[in-house]
């Protein structure tokens, strides 16, 4: 099947943003004229001179690396997943260095995990999840170009069947059935994405920037939660995955944006189809479904996000169903006196079927490292559930909404810290208790419990 686009389908406010975010790309004109040097993050730590004025020279803020960020004039620590931002005083993890005019990082996360769920729906098992990725950009012309490769053995770590997670829905493991009280692992193609950036005229702090994926993560939703500093010491997947951030790998993806001082506007087109079974593969890329998102750093501690896009039947499973998905979110960051960090995400989101419900789910995270080697954090969150038992038809309970929750806390402990490249080993333990309404015990008991050991190691 060829790639298409409806143009016609995308909100005519949402295509003229688009259309004056290409028109002054491709016609910006000259570098940032000359101006004060910028003031650095509080907290933050990062070295961030001022901004070139002379033609031909990079305008782009770097952090305490040296590295430029890609996509507008800010510290490199203000970029996330996808196109997201997060607080600038976040920590920024990675093994830097130059090749050229290259400027490179490396990333990456492995942890091995014992997992036991409760109740009479749960299960255990032992798996694997992990991510590298390898990110770089230079100067190109008076604009920035950059690159991020993202990739994951999970479909062997793992498996198609994924791991058990109570209260989890979405996607499915074999193209038949979908995954219910399980999370899916990730595709060996986590990313594949390309970026130019250019500064506009004479207008401070501003820049225009294009973001092409296969895959990608298009302008929707918070961070992506393994790259959220409150969210990625935590193994398990949020059950709010599918209300927030489960775009975060879409099998084509086509973003403009502008940055204007602490703003961000940014409109997608991308694949609105969540990936198949076949986890090893690129998935036929379809520009069927479009977002828009706008981004706000009112100090360099916060960041705050709003966003909405139309998904194209985003279901395997259900293919004639489409999806309005609507997320706001806030995240705030703090670097300790100690040399640790504390970082809190809250999040709400809406999936509005057509047909079908309309269901919402409400997400808090933390995690602080109060010192080097020691890291607490906790999860909560609320969702109403539609799909526990969409695939059974004799089921009375098939279909019907329920408001379900999840408590959950950890601790990992690094017992190795500051290795080559930054490598961290740790381990670690967590906990969680469900919450279900009185209609749900039949089927998974009362208050079911959950925990997880594992063994992490990243950089």
């Amino acid at each position: 099947m060829k790639p298409h686009l409806d143009v016609t389908s995308i909100p005519h406010p949402l295509r003229l943003a688009m259309a004056a975010a290409l028109a002054v790309f491709l016609a910006g004109g000259r570098p940032l004229a000359a101006q004060p040097p910028a003031k650095p993050p509080e907290h933050a730590g990062h070295d961030m001179p001022g901004m070139a004025g002379m033609a031909g020279m990079d305008t782009t803020m770097h952090d305490e690396h040296g590295m430029a960020a890609m996509l507008g004039p800010y510290s490199m620590t203000r970029e996330a997943s996808g196109t997201s931002w997060q607080p600038d005083s976040a920590p920024h993890h990675g093994f830097h260095w130059s090749a050229g005019p290259w400027q490179l990082m490396a990333h990456g996360m492995l942890s091995l995990a014992l997992d036991h769920q409760g109740g009479r729906r749960g299960d255990e098992k032992t798996f694997g999840s992990n991510m590298a990725m390898l990110m770089g950009s230079r100067a190109a012309g008076d604009g920035r170009l950059g690159f991020r490769v993202m990739l994951s053995a999970e479909p062997w770590t793992i498996g198609a069947r994924g791991y058990p997670l109570l209260l989890q829905t979405g996607e499915t493991g074999d193209g038949v059935h979908p995954l219910v009280d399980r999370q899916h692992p990730h595709d060996l193609f986590m990313e594949i994405a390309g970026t130019y950036s250019r500064p506009l005229g004479a207008t401070a702090g501003s820049s225009a920037f294009v973001y092409v994926g296969l895959p990608g993560e298009p302008a929707l939703g918070p961070p992506a939660y393994m790259h959220r500093a409150s969210g990625m010491e935590n193994p398990e997947t949020p059950i709010s995955h599918h209300w927030l951030d489960s775009t975060h790998i879409s099998f084509g993806v086509a973003t403009l944006g502008l940055v204007r001082g602490d703003w961000k506007l940014e409109g997608s087109v991308f694949n609105g189809r969540e990936p198949d079974q076949r986890r090893t593969d690129v998935d036929t890329p379809r520009l069927d479904s479009y977002a828009a998102r706008l981004s706000w750093q009112p100090t360099p501690d916060w960041s705050f996000q709003a966003s909405s896009g139309r998904l194209k039947r985003p279901e395997q499973l259900e293919p004639e169903v489409d999806a309005t998905r609507t997320t706001v979110s806030g995240i705030y960051n703090q670097a300790l006196a100690t040399g640790g960090n504390l970082q809190a995400t809250f999040a709400w989101g809406r999936n509005a079927k057509r047909p079908g419900h309309t269901l919402d789910a409400l997400l808090v995270e933390a995690a602080v490292s109060p010192a080097e080697r020691h890291t607490v954090f906790l999860r909560a969150e609320r969702v109403e559930e539609d799909e526990l038992f969409a695939r059974e038809p004799a089921n009375p309970l098939a279909g019907r909404v329920f408001p379900v929750g999840k408590l959950g806390a950890g601790y990992v402990h690094d017992l190795v810290a500051g290795g080559p490249g930054g490598l961290r080993l740790g381990l670690g333990g967590m906990g969680g208790v469900s919450f279900l309404p009185a209609a749900l015990e039949p089927a998974y008991g009362k208050r079911p419990l959950s925990f997880l050991v594992f063994l992490r190691l990243r950089n």
